[in-house]
């Protein structure tokens, strides 16, 4: 051809000029390089790029005539699909040819799927104004010259995929309720590729809000909570709407710290830390504690018990709890306050009869027995619900100096009493139990290690000595069919929850009996240990 031609394809160079060939011959000489002796035309089948411009002299005896032959690389168009090659039933999807290349200013466009032809187009662009799975394939393109014999070389081929109708879920993180201040993470799934994609947003059916589709609400607030759903627009085109989902927002609690059985306590007494947590959304905390604001330890109980507190255990006290199972944490407590002061003042509460447990509908005297102040105490109690109250608040109770009189018990006087100094500080805890039917006779306080135990069990309606029973020691039988057990040298291994059971009767609570060491003559280390423990008081109620 005289224009420019595309590498693969061929060239005739044809040398006139002399009528009749006979007799000559021709050479032919490119770009200045060495004559080769040829026919007067010459067909180059292949055209290969070897430089931008190549120039063939013809020579016939003694003179030269110049000609050019320009050989440009082979075109090779590019597909492309708009707006992406995965899209939905009924968007509109572009296929674009595009080609680059020198000597061609005017193309048609010759459109190929799964490798055959389809059709022709004068333009570049071919729209599938709704698209469907049956569009689907793979695309490719050729071009060729218009007023020419020029073609391109064919396109790689494009895959469209075309998808039913998307549909969306929206997932929230974290999945449970949040508290105030914590963070939200929506997102809006079910499309794979997001590009081109628009995400509007919607809580509570109002106006939707454009944004990607991941939306973050940092510091939420009560007014953050309600429902919500997304869907997806790209051109035009709408998504339905996800499922609703429902976003919980709960105040984050504070916990109250509070100390059992006084803020002031004496060295070696038996205290407890109880961290309250009050507010909802959230079944099961751990416990975080700290002492003078750093933290000390983690508890999975809401309560930590120092067995025999010293002066080392005294300082401000909080906690905070944390979700269990989740990423949740509440504020952190206002500090409380542990004192602890070196020596006890010697006051012992009394009990008559001096022992733990006591039937309904008897007599029942506490005495607050202090050899230098008889007057400076009153008996006080722990409700089962963790309240305080004093002896006079009880149903049948009265309070007369350092004595509580209760003249005819109910089973609501169960409880923890101990003496109260009028400077606030509570001493010698005793667990008392009232119960119908089968008791438990053991001794109010800790025995000392080499004494002698005696356990007995009594009825209400019969006397002791007539009542034959087993008696178990942590759930575990140590003697039968007797109507007394007894332990003529206790030791700490004999500490335990002990209990009586009849076969016809029933059987009695359970009570703690602690037995204290003695090191040398004069020394004795009490330990005290709670003996109104809930889980021993639901016992007693059930």
């Amino acid at each position: 051809p005289q224009s420019s031609v595309f590498t693969g394809d061929s060239v005739t160079l044809r040398c006139e000029g002399i009528q009749s060939q006979y007799g000559w011959e021709f050479l032919w000489r490119k770009d200045s390089k060495t004559e080769s002796t040829e026919a007067a035309t010459k067909i180059i089948k292949t055209c290969v790029l070897q430089s931008s411009n190549s120039s063939y002299n013809k020579k016939t005896f003694i003179f030269f005539i110049l000609n050019c032959c320009h050989c440009t690389e082979k075109a090779k168009p590019t597909m492309n699909i708009k707006p992406a090659q995965h899209v939905f039933r009924q968007e509109t999807v572009t296929l674009r040819c595009d080609i680059y290349g020198e000597g061609v200013t005017s193309w048609q466009y010759y459109w190929y799927k799964e490798g055959s032809f389809r059709f022709v187009t004068k333009l570049q662009d071919h729209l599938f104004w709704s698209v469907t799975e049956s569009d689907a394939g793979k695309y490719s393109c050729k071009v060729s010259e218009k007023e020419g014999s020029r073609w391109s070389q064919m396109s790689d081929e494009v895959t469209l995929t075309v998808s039913g109708f998307p549909k969306l879920t929206l997932i929230v993180k974290p999945e449970s309720s949040v508290f105030t201040g914590d963070s939200v993470t929506l997102r809006c799934e079910g499309i794979q590729s997001q590009y081109g994609w628009e995400f509007l947003w919607r809580k509570d059916s109002n106006h939707e809000s454009t944004e990607a589709a991941t939306k973050v609400i940092n510091h939420v607030r009560i007014s953050d909570g309600g429902e919500y759903s997304c869907r997806a627009r790209r051109k035009g085109y709408y998504t339905d709407y996800s499922a609703p989902v429902i976003v919980t927002i709960y105040e984050k609690p504070k916990p109250t710290v509070t100390i059992k059985p006084a803020q002031h306590v004496f060295r070696g007494e038996t205290v407890t830390l109880r961290c309250d947590i009050y507010g909802e959304g959230v079944t099961s905390w751990q416990y975080y504690w700290y002492k003078e604001g750093s933290f000390r330890f983690v508890t999975k109980l809401q309560e930590h018990t120092f067995s025999s507190v010293t002066e080392s255990d005294a300082g401000k006290y909080s906690c905070q709890g944390s979700e269990t199972e989740g990423s949740r944490w509440s504020h952190v407590s206002d500090e409380v306050t542990l004192t602890v002061s070196g020596v006890s003042p010697p006051v012992t509460l009394i009990v008559s009869p001096s022992r733990t447990q006591h039937f309904t509908y008897a007599s029942l005297s506490l005495n607050c027995e202090d050899q230098s102040n008889s007057n400076g105490w009153r008996v006080r109690r722990y409700t089962d619900d963790g309240g305080l109250e004093d002896c006079s608040s009880l149903r049948q109770g009265s309070q007369t100096g350092s004595t509580c009189t209760i003249s005819s018990t109910v089973t609501t006087d169960t409880g923890v009493y101990w003496c109260e100094s009028e400077s606030g500080a509570n001493h010698h805890p005793v667990n008392i139990t009232v119960h119908s039917g089968v008791i438990l006779e053991s001794p109010v306080h800790p025995l000392p290690e080499g004494d002698n135990l005696i356990l007995r069990c009594l009825y209400q309606h019969n006397p002791p000595s007539n009542l034959r029973v087993d008696f178990y020691k942590d759930g575990s039988l140590i003697q039968n069919q007797t109507t007394e057990m007894s332990i003529t040298t206790v030791s700490k291994s004999h500490e335990g929850f002990y209990y009586c059971k009849h076969p016809t009767r029933g059987e009695s609570p359970k009570s703690w009996i602690s037995v204290r060491v003695t090191a040398g003559l004069t020394v004795a280390v009490l330990i005290i240990v709670f003996l109104v423990l809930l889980w021993c008081y639901r016992n007693v109620k059930g």
